[in-house]
């Protein structure tokens, strides 16, 4: 007599999934939205992550150790000592830069500058070897005669001859033969693509893709770099003879170029898009623990749904395990559905995100070409055993709760939410206790994110524990005001939220994290914008600012051609202008962006100091030499005024004395500064790379900006714009950065809004019978839906009211504590009360058009058929 319950079990279970498909599938359509924000995120993050290393390998080859140098790279006569004096012949010389194509819509390529004879041992897919991960396209009309090695032997001997991604060409619509006009920095250059490299399988499509080879010494002419590389590949054998050459080389570099194994540096620069990933892993996981809530939900509403049927089995012997495995059992269901939705709809989500990825990578770290999506079988497989887990543990405690109440109590209604009355204490005692273990957590010293992320949740659960026993509170407050202001029925609206706290709390729970987030973020994303706009109007005091077009938002490295300047500073209306260079320089803390200008006693303000300092002798200190770092270097490396930061200068490695640490949100990686005068006495590097241009007193800066424009030559590319301009060129930048944010919020805004409708439909279907009995008595159908509706519109309001002071504490652990361990920023903390009515309007909103459905189909039901029992 024991086998056939399981079946009968399975048969029932499968009677409710079919007599309730709203409430399956909007369960279903929750564990998706969940699983298909964390999953997008991973896959864009892992895109970018992939295309960053597949470059970097595609640029490093087969190279063993690298020889580098500073700014204005390492002289040729280097190359020709490694090949003649010291008959190394496994070295090959690099010129590397990016370019951007004007009329491609904006593509940016890498230009990879090669010297085909010598390259086929260290990048043989790109030396046309067979077999190699690339072959050349021989259809074009470009290769008519083009056979073998004499494809690249064009690179040599045609001007400007250039190959290039047969799939990137394809994509933009460039042929073989094809004069493609460039921009690098300011300067025009024409390609002409003599070839295209047909990638043999994916990995090799990836790695080409943006990915524009030259002859060296083309490279050279367009980089302006004549007599310089960027860098030389060796190949060195392992063991003593492998070590002794490498002594050998490095005996004859030169002061400014030493030798790195090449993953020392893709690793370095990979670390800086650590934080800003796990951010938007962590911000995508709120989605979930939101979509958790209304797995809570469902499962709760099912087992309330059918404790009558429940208690039923029970008496006749259904044993307590066999009814959890029933619940669990359709909570796997609804994991595994929607896990395996999740994952599509991850992908296509996933798709739109990467873009906004890889557009912040590009604008605050690296250029990175990302055109697709990867699929990572390990992103895939965590965002399944994550949505399965969440949901099987969200039904945890509902399937607990059935298998414990006494049958006799599970047959009486009001059993359950008796229990949920007393329980109500226990929970915020609970609650209490996670706030306490948050602010423990955020309390440890040390830079950890994972604490504080930890922290962070323990928080926001803490909060969400508390939620039922301040909606009750609050309902209660509400009772007499709503039935002055409503009568009867406003009463009996904030009644039913406490008479039904073990639906209506967790609905309003899920709208109140949702919400919250939305505040914190939006917090925080202000609090930011606040502090970068007063950073800015302090940074920027010159009224004019000159740069050469740069393929990276924020970076200002590309040199200003001299022609430009000169113009410039001819131009009548001029008062004085100010100098800067910025180049990337090997330092004692890995690549560092470095800053040399011209600063006058009128500039000195300009700075805002980290801590108490002596003004003028920081000037002095930097006039003699010494280094002014930001706030983020600072902290990143544990640096302080009085420290020393290498460099290495083109006279060997000098360390610099840091005289003060000024605030600065233009790098998470942080910047040094020094003198003009003394970075060209260190490094043989005359270029500039923009100007800041104070006008004469009564002269109109738009004016001049034009005027200035104009005296540009034909061709010659230059960014001049108003202070105002380079404003709002940068909050743009910011804008562009946060979008992504903008998208999370959002959609976690929709899991909460899925959740208070599937708490709402399950209560009012609920509630038939009782509302059977209203209409019977005469409620009309108006009456009901003005019931229902001012219910929904209070646990709205409710959500919004609590999410206000938990978004605060979210946006305080953001600024505070996550911003600052992840990028180092002190940022202001500004409340913002518009946001604040805005999260109310939202949740209220969000409550409403969430009750519509179940207020109108309660309004349709007849007395007769709600008061029949099922």
């Amino acid at each position: 007599m024991r086998h056939p319950m399981p079946l009968t079990l399975l048969n029932t279970s499968l009677r409710y999934i079919l007599r309730h498909p709203w409430q399956f599938g909007l369960a279903v359509l929750g564990v998706a939205l969940g699983v298909a924000v964390v999953v997008s995120i991973d896959l864009a993050n892992d895109s970018a992550r992939r295309a960053f290393l597949l470059s970097t390998e595609t640029l490093t080859g087969r190279a063993t150790h690298r020889i580098v140098g500073g700014p204005s790279g390492i002289p040729e006569e280097v190359y020709r000592q490694l090949r003649i004096d010291l008959k190394v012949r496994a070295a090959a010389p690099l010129v590397e830069g990016e370019a951007v194509a004007p009329d491609r819509s904006g593509l940016t390529l890498r230009v990879l500058g090669i010297d085909p004879v010598v390259e086929a041992p260290f990048r043989p897919w790109l030396a046309g070897a067979p077999g190699e991960g690339a072959t050349l396209d021989r259809t074009s009309p470009a290769q008519e005669g083009c056979q073998g090695f004499g494809c690249y032997g064009l690179l040599m001997t045609r001007p400007g001859a250039a190959l290039l991604s047969a799939e990137t060409a394809r994509e933009f619509g460039i042929a073989g033969g094809t004069r493609l006009p460039l921009m690098i920095g300011a300067t025009p250059v024409e390609a002409e693509i003599v070839g295209l490299l047909e990638p043999a399988d994916d990995a090799s499509r990836r790695a080409l893709d943006g990915l524009l080879i030259v002859d060296v010494a083309t490279a050279q002419e367009w980089m302006g770099s004549v007599g310089r590389l960027s860098s030389i590949d060796l190949i060195v054998p392992e063991g003593a003879a492998g070590e002794a050459l490498l002594q050998r080389i490095a005996a004859t570099l030169p002061p400014s170029a030493r030798i790195e194994r090449p993953e020392q540096r893709s690793n370095a620069i990979q670390q800086m898009t650590a934080a800003f990933e796990l951010n938007l892993s962590a911000l995508s996981l709120l989605a979930l623990v939101v979509g958790m809530f209304l797995i809570y939900n469902t499962m709760t509403f099912s087992v309330v749904q059918r404790r009558t049927m429940l208690g039923t089995l029970r008496c006749i012997g259904v044993a307590r395990r066999q009814i959890f495995a029933l619940v669990l059992g359709e909570a796997l269901l609804i994991g595994l559905i929607g896990a395996l939705a999740g994952l599509a709809l991850g992908i296509a989500l996933g798709r739109g995100l990467v873009g906004l990825v890889t557009q912040t990578i590009n604008d605050l770290y690296f250029a990175v070409t990302v055109r697709s999506v990867e699929l990572s079988p390990g992103v895939l497989l965590k965002g399944f055993a994550l949505g399965v887990a969440a949901t099987l543990g969200a039904a945890a405690v509902p399937a607990t709760e059935a298998t414990l109440t006494p049958p006799r109590t599970v047959l009486r209604r009001s059993s359950y939410e008796e229990r949920i009355q007393r329980a109500v204490r226990t929970a915020a005692l609970v609650g209490a206790a996670l706030l306490a273990v948050g602010l423990g957590l955020l309390a440890v010293p040390g830079r950890s994110l994972t604490l504080s992320f930890g922290g962070l949740l323990a928080l926001t659960i803490g909060a969400a524990a508390l939620t039922p026993l301040i909606t009750q509170g609050l309902a209660n407050i509400a009772r007499p005001a709503t039935g002055r202001a409503f009568g009867l029925l406003g009463r009996m609206a904030a009644r039913d939220i406490v008479a039904s706290l073990s639906r209506t709390s967790v609905a309003v729970a899920a709208l109140m994290i949702a919400v919250s987030v939305t505040i914190g973020v939006g917090l925080m994303v202000s609090s930011f914008r606040t502090t970068v706009e007063r950073w800015l109007e302090n940074t920027i005091r010159a009224d004019i600012f000159v740069s050469a077009p740069s393929a990276r938002g924020n970076r200002l490295d590309s040199p200003l051609p001299n022609e430009a300047i000169a113009r410039i500073v001819e131009a009548p209306g001029i008062e004085r202008y100010r100098r800067y260079r910025s180049a990337t320089i090997e330092s004692s803390v890995g690549p560092l962006l470095t800053i040399a200008l011209d600063v006058t006693p009128a500039d000195y303000r300009v700075f805002q100091w980290v801590g108490a300092v002596d003004e003028p002798a920081v000037w002095r200190a930097f006039a003699s030499g010494a280094a002014l770092i930001s706030e983020p270097l600072a902290y990143r490396h544990n640096l302080r005024p009085g420290d020393t930061l290498t460099l290495l200068t083109d006279r060997g490695e000098r360390q610099f004395p840091i005289a003060g640490v000024f605030y600065d949100y233009g790098s998470d990686q942080g910047v040094a500064m020094i003198d003009l005068a003394v970075y060209q006495a260190w490094w043989d590097d005359g270029a500039l790379s923009s100007l800041g241009v104070y006008v004469e007193p009564g002269v109109d800066v738009d004016e001049l900006v034009r005027d200035l424009r104009a005296r540009m030559p034909p061709g010659l590319a230059v960014n001049i714009v108003s202070n105002r301009g380079l404003r709002e060129t940068s909050m743009a930048i910011f804008d562009r950065t946060f979008a992504i944010t903008t998208v999370l919020q959002l959609l976690a805004t929709i899991v909460a809004f899925i959740g208070i409708l599937s708490a709402l439909m399950a209560l009012q279907l609920e509630r038939a019978r009782e509302m059977g009995v209203l209409r019977a008595n005469g409620l009309t159908p108006r009456q009901l839906w003005g019931l229902v509706v001012g219910q929904t519109g209070l646990m709205g309001l409710f959500a919004g009211v609590l999410a206000i002071p938990v978004g605060v504490m979210m946006a305080a652990v953001l600024v505070y504590v996550i911003n600052r361990r992840s990028f180092g920023w002190t940022l202001l903390f500004e409340l913002n009360g518009a946001l604040f009515a805005q999260a109310v309007a939202v949740a209220v909103v969000a409550a409403l058009l969430a009750g519509l459905y179940p207020a109108w189909r309660m309004g349709r039901t007849s007395p007769a058929l709600a008061l029949r029992e099922e």
